[in-house]
């Protein structure tokens, strides 16, 4: 996520609105679906290009287009000349560094956050960025990459009964950003699962690894925490807006996102602590180990003093020392070396200290 930072560079020199796609290209190919329905009927189809969208605004129909992958870029230049969306917002759409926002226009609104999930087959979040132009009766989302993040919107789409498709644009828009973050739940749920882990861990057999484990979390906790808490200003503005675009009756559900997105914030900001509080007890629990040893090693260094000190009295080469030529000498020294041990054991266990 940092490393790719490094194609804004690609930009430098170049006029405000210049469309050049910034960031990793997870997509090279664009894939185009058209979701359009009114009350009673829903049509649903992929397309190759922008002009088979265009006999759609004629239409007393809401219609939404997904756009997945970002690497056709004559496509987003293409939809900002015939929707007459300004030059800077396709720019945003194609800078995938961009922070959660909306910018109000006189035809459009335009949003953006971030799709965070958990990877597959390894441990780390992946992030896209998602854009949704909100038009009179058109949606429009744009996606870095393929996958089934709105596979639930297009469920209750198809299955729906009449109350979702006879709202407008801006609900369709509110169950589009409702998914996203519901999104965040399944993630902050699987955070949770593998800080317990580390947790249980931490408290059986720490390792390295476990403390590479935390810095990890730690880390991707940065990250989301700096996708997820912009999202309270986003959807502040949306409550405030005045865009005729956004109906009053509608304006409640997004009151709801909102609440959602406060309780995610929260959580993180726990995970976050708890996270700190995991790298405490390790650190802990490193310490208490060391000092296990050590409390072993003096153990063994006291016991071997006093021996030491007396066999460097008789391993002195003076002539004259009477036990040298003691028959029992040797024996009695014996049982010496057995003895101090054994007497300093019973001391230190005594003590406490063992």
């Amino acid at each position: 996520m940092v490393e790719s930072f490094s194609s804004v560079s690609r930009k430098v020199g170049l006029p405000p609105g210049s469309l050049v796609h910034i960031g990793e290209m997870l997509e090279s190919e664009a894939r185009i679906t058209i979701i359009d329905y009114n009350k009673d009927t829903i049509e649903e189809l992929a397309v190759e290009s922008i002009e088979q969208i265009l006999p759609y605004r004629d239409q007393d129909t809401v219609t939404w287009v997904n756009i997945e992958g970002l690497g056709n870029i004559e496509l987003i230049g293409a939809i900002g000349e015939h929707f007459n969306i300004h030059p800077l917002v396709l720019e945003d759409i194609l800078n995938t560094h961009q922070r959660p926002k909306l910018e109000e226009y006189d035809d459009y609104l335009y949003c953006v956050l971030k799709g965070i999930a958990l990877a597959e087959g390894r441990f780390g979040v992946e992030y896209e960025q998602i854009s949704i132009l909100i038009l009179n009766n058109f949606v429009f989302t744009f996606k870095e990459k393929q996958d089934k993040l709105f596979e639930p919107v297009k469920r209750r789409l198809r299955a729906s009964k009449g109350h979702f498709r006879s709202q407008g644009a801006d609900y369709l828009s509110y169950v589009v950003l409702d998914t996203i973050v519901d999104s965040y739940f399944t993630l902050q749920d699987s955070l949770d699962e593998i800080v317990d882990l580390i947790e249980e861990e931490l408290l059986t057999d720490p390792t390295t690894e476990t403390l590479t484990n935390i810095q990890t979390v730690k880390r991707e906790l940065i990250y989301v925490r700096r996708s997820v808490s912009p999202l309270r200003e986003l959807l502040n503005a949306i409550l405030r807006s005045e865009s005729p675009l956004l109906q009053e009756k509608t304006l409640i559900y997004f009151r709801d996102i909102s609440d959602h997105v406060l309780r995610i914030s929260e959580a993180i900001e726990s995970t976050r602590d708890m996270v700190a509080g995991l790298l405490d007890i390790y650190i802990t629990g490193i310490s208490n180990k060391m000092n296990e040893i050590m409390k072993v090693l003096t153990v063994f260094a006291s016991i071997f003093i006093p021996l030491t000190f007396i066999t460097g009295i008789y391993g002195m080469n003076f002539e004259y020392m009477p036990e040298l030529k003691w028959k029992w000498g040797y024996p009695l020294l014996w049982v010496t070396f057995l003895a101090i041990p054994v007497m300093l054991l019973i001391y230190f266990k005594k003590k406490r200290w063992l």
